[in-house]
């Protein structure tokens, strides 16, 4: 890295966070609920601020880094199912969320089941994916992509520390509203870097596809590819669903917005730049790196940049995609705190805990876990495909009990708790043990488990029979 790169870097970073905190700074209106301020923003997050952090909060290292990695076009089949799941979110998840004035996602299970323990179930499953999964792996994604951008040998994992370190001032320090404020800044300027990458990777290949196998450039993928065609008719949709309507990370941006309207307003936009956008930035570069390089994996992305562009416009670029791994790990973070402060904490140890100094212990908790975690993802073959199968363990168990509260009445929280722990464990047999089919099929085979299980031991060891639900009351004596 030289001494323009290292100027207009820290310069960028610098201002990135200025603005962010002359935003924050004038801010009136702050709520007195401490959980609402620090979680939600004390619900004043606009539908352009709403958009820009799930944008941002989602798009890192992670998908720019791992799905150009995979250097095919295939691979944008996750953000065209994404707009479906942002749809399902806006249309009827935010509604139901806002009819209960939830403050995390798993409270709404409290309110449906009538029982505190499902909604502490569901949150420690959600904190385990948080923390063992997804802030390592951003920290890692992100490093790697300095490393080989900058082709620096600076260890990973002391990029890595820098990382957490300044993500976990915001989340600390500025809670969700500082968090969604930088988010949005940072991906005006992140989503217009990536732009230029794809016109500066198709420029170098000069614009010419030829030579590239076929494989890598269908939407159709064949069973041995990354995402069957049939998969798109079995399990992507729920886990769409699942990732955008029921991952605090994602709906709590959604339920920091004044109203109803507000909120769908930002995710609407939100699945409009997911349309138009982010399909491209997240294949082309790779498909283009396959010509340039050859099956190079998951260091394509950070070497094409660093080729293609210029000093100071890679300095740049560095810049937006560090603000992108810091967001993406803050808003991660500031979501776990929210789910063990809400959840777990003040339902199990301190109704009336200090919430500023618990988020911070607990926040440097988990960042010290995920700084540990760094090095066991090192070397995966492609950590977008890691991320997406690891997902199972958790996903189908924790859709399943949001869907069964939602579908039906009568149901005993002990059923689902039952069957939640039944089908992750069901799912990491599949996974270590037996495959007998694509990871996304047994996704929706895990799903369907789950649901069948729970109204099973519902009507058989609980003795109730669960009924459609004709409307959002909680259920019945649950």
């Amino acid at each position: 890295m030289n001494a323009v790169q290292l100027i207009v870097f820290f310069g960028l970073a610098a201002l990135v966070g200025l603005l962010t905190y002359l935003k924050c700074r004038g801010t009136g209106d702050r709520s007195t609920d401490s959980n609402k301020e620090y979680f939600l923003a004390s619900g004043g997050l606009t539908w352009f601020f709403v958009a820009g952090s799930i944008t941002l909060t989602n798009l890192s290292t992670d998908q720019l880094v791992g799905m150009n990695g995979n250097q095919m076009l295939l691979l944008a089949w996750w953000e065209l199912a994404a707009v479906a799941g942002l749809i399902i979110l806006a249309t009827v998840f935010i509604p139901i969320y806002y009819r209960y004035e939830c403050t995390t996602t798993t409270e709404l299970l409290e309110r449906r089941y009538n029982n505190k323990h499902i909604r502490a179930t569901i949150a420690s499953l959600f904190l385990a994916g948080n923390v063992l999964i997804y802030l390592p792996i951003m920290l890692y994604t992100g490093s790697l992509f300095m490393q080989s951008m900058f082709d620096t040998q600076l260890p990973i994992i002391v990029i890595a520390i820098c990382f957490a370190v300044v993500g976990a001032a915001y989340a600390i320090f500025g809670g969700l509203r500082a968090v969604a404020v930088s988010d949005t800044y940072s991906g005006v300027g992140l989503l217009v870097m990536s732009v230029l990458v794809v016109l500066l990777a198709l420029n170098a290949i000069d614009w010419d596809f030829s030579g590239i196998p076929s494989e890598r450039l269908t939407l159709i993928g064949d069973s041995s590819s990354p995402i069957p065609w049939h998969t798109l008719l079995t399990g992507m949709i729920f886990i769409q669903i699942f990732y955008w309507s029921t991952n605090q990370t994602i709906t709590q941006r959604a339920m920091a917005a004044p109203s109803v309207k507000e909120a769908q307003k930002g995710v609407f936009a939100a699945a409009a730049i997911r349309l138009l956008v982010v399909p491209a930035i997240i294949v082309i570069p790779g498909i283009c790196a396959y010509k340039l390089y050859g099956d190079i994996g998951d260091a394509a992305y950070g070497r094409l940049v660093g080729d293609l562009m210029p000093s100071w416009l890679s300095g740049a670029f560095a810049a937006m995609m560090a603000a992108a791994v810091l967001t993406s790990f803050n808003s991660v973070l500031n979501s776990s705190a929210a789910l063990y402060v809400c959840d777990l904490h003040e339902k199990y140890i301190d109704e009336k805990a200090n919430v500023h100094r618990l988020n911070t212990v607990i926040s440097i908790t988990f960042v010290l876990t995920a700084i540990a975690l760094v090095p066991v993802y090192n070397g995966a073959d492609s950590i977008i495909n890691l991320v997406q199968q690891l997902n199972g363990l958790l996903s189908m168990p924790i859709l399943s009990a949001f869907l069964t509260g939602l579908l039906f009445r009568n149901v005993d929280a002990r059923a689902i708790m039952i069957s939640v722990l039944l089908g992750t464990g069901l799912y990491a047999f599949f996974t270590f043990s037996w495959t007998p089919l694509h990871y996304i099929h047994l996704m929706l085979i895990t799903l369907v488990f789950c649901v069948v299980v729970g109204l099973t031991l519902n009507l058989v060891v609980f003795g109730k029979r669960a009924e459609l639900s004709r409307g959002l009351r909680p259920q019945v004596d649950a």
